[in-house]
């Protein structure tokens, strides 16, 4: 019953809103996420970012080391980003208050030393594989949790590309997009008409994988389709037992899509193909995320070939990412719209990974 009295009668189907809702659950603060690119920040400049809402100043010192800080004054709480950098040390724009980098306030140029207030919040901050990470959460976790490495961004065998992109969606539906490959219906404007099939999950506490084959069942591969998949495909006669294969897997907070060509996927074979993915939430709702990854295909054994034909790898994977953007950013619409989660997910993989993601994360607080 409403406060006028009357009765609120709920059209909504029976099976939603789910009776819990995952576009509530924020990312928790006690892994490492990327906010910037390791080339975007230079010696003695500053860098103003967002985790989940929270202003984080990140500055690259004089010792070439990156840190991070609450991105305002304590004094009068303007963004510490537009501030100066001298040594390892950031001075405010406004009236010159200087922090260290743990974050405590070290100097105001017309008090004593004695007389000195509190400061800022720090973070821990690392650079990986030219990334910028920090660790927003519980500082006693970070060193145990940082990545050794990010995909395979750093191999010579492979070339390249970085993913950079802000997407207006929670980041649950992120996670979700990739995991689940029965949306390949989507693409059949890049791809022609495929099906996938699932030849296995698994799950534990903080992750989730599920395997696919593939087959085609109407149309062509594209140009950039071919250069992925086939360049590097093994020549000789067809071996039992052997199938292009997908492994996607969750451990949280990021997600990695491997892709294996006419060979078995024992861990001593490479993929073809190594994305690398982490999406790092920007407003307190936690209703857009930057995208940060690493697309990596492995180079064919003739020189330079790569090379040639890049730019219609690019054309592709970049056609596949705007659908899958826009597809996101729907489902972010649509759920705005009903106000909960109203997705009647059947497939079983799916809800492998929702409940790892509701697991790891923590609820909103807003």
């Amino acid at each position: 019953m409403q406060a006028d009295g009357s009765i609120q009668v709920d059209t909504r189907p029976a099976n939603s809103p789910n009776a819990f809702d995952l576009r509530r659950v924020g990312a928790h603060p006690d892994y490492w996420y990327p906010l910037a690119w390791s080339h975007e920040l230079k010696v003695n400049r500053t860098l103003g970012r967002r985790f989940a809402g929270l202003p984080i100043v990140l500055y690259r010192g004089g010792c070439g080391k990156v840190f991070a800080l609450e991105d305002r004054c304590a004094h009068r709480q303007v963004p510490l980003h537009l501030g100066v950098v001298n040594g390892d040390r950031i001075k405010c724009h406004y009236h010159g208050w200087t922090y260290d980098p743990g974050g405590k306030c070290v100097e105001v140029p017309y008090l004593g030393k004695d007389r000195l207030p509190n400061g800022v919040k720090s973070y821990p901050a690392r650079e990986v594989d030219g990334l910028i990470l920090v660790f927003p959460g519980d500082c006693a976790l970070a060193e145990t949790r940082l990545p050794k490495a990010l995909g395979s961004s750093q191999r010579k065998d492979y070339k390249t590309r970085r993913l950079n992109r802000e997407v207006a969606c929670h980041y649950t539906f992120m996670h979700e997009n990739l995991f689940d490959m029965n949306h390949q219906f989507l693409h059949r404007k890049q791809m022609g008409s495929i099906r996938a099939q699932c030849i296995g999950r698994q799950h534990g506490e903080q992750w989730a994988q599920v395997e696919y084959s593939f087959s085609r069942t109407e149309g062509r591969t594209s140009v950039g389709e071919q250069i992925i998949v086939d360049l590097v495909r093994k020549r000789g006669p067809a071996q039992k037992d052997f199938a292009d294969h997908m492994r996607i897997r969750t451990d949280y907070p990021a997600q990695n899509l491997k892709v294996w060509v006419g060979r078995d996927i024992q861990e001593t074979n490479d993929p073809v193909l190594d994305v690398w993915l982490c999406y790092t939430p920007l407003d307190a709702e936690q209703r857009t995320n930057r995208t940060y990854g690493y697309l990596s295909v492995k180079k064919p054994p003739v020189p330079g070939l790569i090379h040639a034909v890049w730019p219609f790898v690019v054309w592709f994977t970049e056609s596949i990412f705007r659908e899958d953007k826009q597809i996101v950013e729907h489902e972010q619409r649509a759920y705005d719209t009903q106000g909960a989660d109203w997705n009647n997910e059947v497939f079983p993989a799916l809800r492998d990974l929702r409940s790892v993601l509701a697991r790891c994360g923590r609820p909103l607080q807003v």
